[in-house]
């Protein structure tokens, strides 16, 4: 999957794109779903499937003071992620105050039909965009009259008659519920970043990535440049303590990862009834 950061290195570069643009947190099961009928469209058309997504999260730049905003990814890991899926081309736009006053004209002209090159847009239910949010399905329809591209919204998705979304996953990452989390994602829980092997912690670079409740978690380890191996085994197992933003990872038996290297831990799926976390008063 190739990254672009700029317009500059994405402009003319793609072949009949067919694009959808979105925080992407998560990449859930709903997510999945819609980039699967990007990626149908993009193979019927000989074109070729592109997502525009945002960093930072455009809540942490429209509202700074406010730090309750938690993160199912980092940028990296949602890069693993949708790499993961299949899709071509990512271009991430950085989000910015000045960014944020563009209109939803200027934001889907400039930036999706001159700049990616859109031929055919898809967007999930509910969407907004640009300024103030003032751009939706409705004003898409009305651009695509005036520009031609083509134009498809995906309706919701649901598990277990649950509504999928980022906040419904969140919800229950912080309820500790990740069994069902894990279901509303497709996958288990994962959280990537360098690990300490003198202190043994973990640090993700993303300061506002969320973690499940305090306690002490059953993992499977591997590196993080393995992640689109699926066929590779992990390097074993181990246990993540979580306490607060801080994270301790020691591994089991004769797996040692190597220290300042990115890993990647998944925490581990066990029936229901079965306590997740074991409560440690220490770290």
């Amino acid at each position: 999957m190739n990254v672009y950061r700029s317009l500059e290195e994405i402009r003319g570069r793609l072949r009949r794109p067919v694009v959808t643009v979105g925080s992407y947190d998560g990449v859930h099961v709903g997510h999945r779903r819609l980039l699967e009928t990007v990626k149908e469209l993009a193979a019927g058309k000989e074109g070729e499937s592109v997502v525009v997504t945002f960093s930072p999260h455009p809540r942490q730049v429209l509202h700074p003071e406010d730090r309750s905003l938690r993160l199912l990814n980092s940028l990296p890991e949602k890069i693993l992620l949708l790499e993961s899926v299949g899709i071509d081309h990512l271009f991430v736009i950085p989000f910015t105050q000045a960014f944020s006053r563009l209109s939803s004209y200027d934001f889907t002209r400039d930036y999706l039909l001159e700049g990616v090159g859109a031929k055919t847009l898809i967007v999930g239910y509910n969407h907004h965009f640009g300024h103030n949010r003032e751009g939706d399905f409705g004003y898409l329809e009305r651009l695509r009259q005036k520009y031609g591209f083509e134009l498809y919204e995906i309706p919701h998705y649901g598990v277990d008659a649950g509504k999928v979304s980022s906040t419904t996953v969140r919800k229950l990452i912080e309820a500790g519920d990740l069994v069902m989390a894990e279901k509303y994602l497709g996958a288990p829980y994962f959280v990537s970043g360098a690990w300490n092997s003198e202190t043994g912690e973990l640090v993700s670079p993303e300061p506002a990535k969320l973690l499940p409740p305090d306690g002490r978690y059953s993992v499977e380890i591997r590196d993080a440049k393995d992640f689109l191996h699926a066929g590779k085994k992990e390097r074993g197992v181990g246990a993540i303590t979580v306490k607060g933003s801080k994270m301790i990872l020691s591994a089991a038996g004769n797996v040692s990862p190597e220290s300042g290297k990115d890993v990647l831990v998944r925490f581990r799926s066990v029936p229901q009834g079965i306590s997740w976390a074991v409560p440690e008063t220490g770290m």
